[in-house]
């Protein structure tokens, strides 16, 4: 049997060299870390104790138990904690996963198809066994209209699961894609018989039969959910899984807004907290606890891609459709004040939907995304050809004076002009006034100078903070002039990205394409992401798709940090290698409570 692997892990080298695959793992571009024998993640630790509860936050609320569907709110860490996918990805390399449900895979060689072998021990929660129906009915429930629609987006090209036998499945492929065998590795499984006797798009708060390390011991709704280890969960030994999900309870409370939240860790009332507010950072984190090391306060490096975050325009309002008018808009923003007074000097500014990786794009085009970008001239704007433009600074000589003196220039080119009372309008006498639709209240004062500078070229900024709820309802619906946006990005994007920028998503309600973004020259760079037959032909793509993104200036970019910044109360022990591309709360499922605080 060994020497048999061994023949089809180097057949498949040779056809495909592009991406490496095993029986136990596979991996996207070069050698898998671990061999099969491997016991555990270098970020994980043998030494882990099981026990104690660990307590955690989440902002807002919740209304129904499923993850998977569009309408409504689930609990934080309902999708991890209760349900499992076919493989586990690797946080310390680039694009690589190892076997949890799945147990063997085997690419077909005209690469169109793939045949998986399910774990013998695989079960879910209730005892019954993990089948092949199982997974063909989660393949096919994702892709319709009962889930979230990205969903359809992202697993489009695995057209169908063939049951060759109650453990055995031969996934087939609409058309060849080197990442597809990486997108199967994250498809969730659920239980085809309970699902036929409780309708997946419910949205009830019956809780759902999952498979993974914990059940739901209780919750009140909108107020707190409580998690518990399952000792009778199928997949403690699975190598995956050493040294995670150590916590015997895990309890999530929500609080209305991250302030009041914040004042609840301080009084303890919950163990963890990952910070993304700067000022709050500077100046909240500190006290007599802190001083005595009850509380500890650090930052952890990372590897993660940064993608981009930015006020994103909203292209379904008319207002936006012209790029003057975007243009001007952005030149308004002073992010170098920002930076310096409201974010301590925390902050790298955005200047690449793919920030923070090989993946930005840099000076001008290259030959390779000339290639890309030449057949497609007619559809680009001249300057996607020429250097990469960096956002407007307001560092040189006339400041944010010069920059608002240029978004007057533009915005009278686009038909808009002063009135006698400051108020700027166009030629229907319509106000320019607009509103930025906020998630929290921390942006308030970001977006306080902003519109003092807007109202210097007599445009209204409205801002407004809803609750979660709302605004989730609202984002959905693209009912909203201007928001915060953030697109995140793998080490190595794929179909995700259909979801983001192309067309058929822009009316799909639920989708990523925050923007509202229909055009056909980033459609077609897309798919040349999603198949790119290597990873240098990957990074031309993405390249190429960096500079059409920003070249439309869509968005006012923000800014991104390198490092996580995380307190928490001094009653963990965890593992001594951090990992590389991961985010607080999955690394926290590695950590374990002290014997002396239990």
């Amino acid at each position: 049997m060994i020497i048999l692997r061994l023949v089809l892990f180097l057949l498949v080298c040779m056809i495909w060299p592009s991406w490496i695959m095993a029986g136990h793992g596979i991996s996207l571009d070069g050698p898998l870390k671990y061999p099969p024998n491997f016991t555990g993640f270098d970020y994980t630790s043998s030494q882990a104790i099981p026990g104690g509860e660990l307590v955690l936050h989440s902002v807002g609320s919740f209304d129904k138990m499923n993850p998977f569907t569009l309408k409504g709110m689930a609990p934080a860490y309902l999708g991890s904690l209760l349900f499992e996918t076919l493989m586990v990805q690797s946080k310390d390399e680039p694009f690589s996963q190892y076997g949890l449900l799945l147990q063997d895979m085997v690419v077909a060689d005209d690469q169109l198809s793939l045949q998986g072998t399910l774990n013998p021990e695989a079960r879910f929660s209730n005892g019954q066994k993990i089948s092949a129906s199982d997974i063909q009915y989660s393949l096919e429930t994702l892709k319709s209209n009962l889930a979230h629609p990205l969903y359809a987006s992202y697993f489009k090209d695995i057209s169908s699961v063939e049951i060759l036998s109650p453990r055995e499945v031969r996934f087939h492929f609409a058309r060849k894609n080197r990442e597809l065998h990486m997108i199967l590795g994250e498809l969730p499984v659920f239980s085809r018989d309970y699902f036929q006797t409780h309708p997946f798009d419910a949205n009830t708060m019956e809780i759902p039969l999952g498979s993974g390390p914990y059940l739901v011991e209780g919750f009140q709704p909108g107020k707190l959910i409580t998690y518990k280890r399952n000792p009778q969960y199928w997949g403690w030994k699975v190598p995956v899984n050493r040294g995670m999900y150590n916590f015997e309870r895990i309890t999530i409370k929500y609080f209305k807004d991250p302030v009041v939240a914040l004042e609840g860790f301080k009084a303890h009332e919950f163990d963890f907290i990952f910070e993304n507010n700067s000022k709050q950072w500077a100046r909240d984190y500190q006290g007599d606890k802190f001083d005595r090391h009850e509380i500890i306060k650090e930052t952890l490096a990372h590897h993660n891609g940064s993608g981009m975050q930015g006020f994103v325009f909203n292209l379904r309002r008319p207002i936006f459709q012209d790029i003057k008018v975007r243009q001007a808009l952005t030149l308004a923003f002073d992010f170098e004040w920002s930076n310096q007074n409201l974010f301590h000097g925390q902050y790298v500014r955005s200047t690449s939907y793919f920030s923070n990786s090989e993946l930005a794009a840099q000076g001008k085009p290259s030959a390779e995304e000339l290639a890309l970008l030449e057949p497609i001239k007619d559809k680009l704007d001249p300057v996607v050809f020429g250097d990469i433009a960096q956002p407007p600074s307001t560092l040189g000589p006339e400041g944010l004076r010069g920059n608002l003196r240029k978004a007057v220039e533009l915005l009278r080119q686009g038909g808009w002009k002063l009135g006698s009372d400051r108020i700027l309008v166009n030629g229907s006498g319509q106000r320019f006034e607009i509103e930025m639709l906020l998630s929290s209240p921390d942006f308030e004062r970001v977006m306080a100078p902003f519109a003092a500078n807007l109202e210097k070229l007599g445009i209204r900024l409205n801002y407004r903070v809803v609750d979660s709820t709302l605004y989730q309802r609202r984002i959905d619906g693209f009912d909203y002039d201007m928001i915060v946006g953030v697109f995140g990005q793998s080490q190595s994007p794929g179909n995700e990205q259909r979801d983001m920028w192309q067309s058929q998503s822009a009316d799909v309600s639920g989708s990523r394409n925050l923007i509202g973004l229909k055009d056909p020259a980033v459609d077609i760079l897309v798919e040349k992401i999603i198949y790119a037959e290597d990873r240098q032909k990957l990074i031309a793509a993405c390249h190429a798709l960096d500079r059409v993104l920003l070249a439309g200036n869509y968005l006012i970019p923000n800014w991104y940090m390198n490092k996580h910044r995380i307190a928490y109360w001094n009653r963990f022990d965890r593992p001594q290698t951090l990992p590389l591309y991961y985010s607080p709360g999955e690394w926290l499922l590695s950590w374990w409570i002290k014997k002396e605080n239990r």
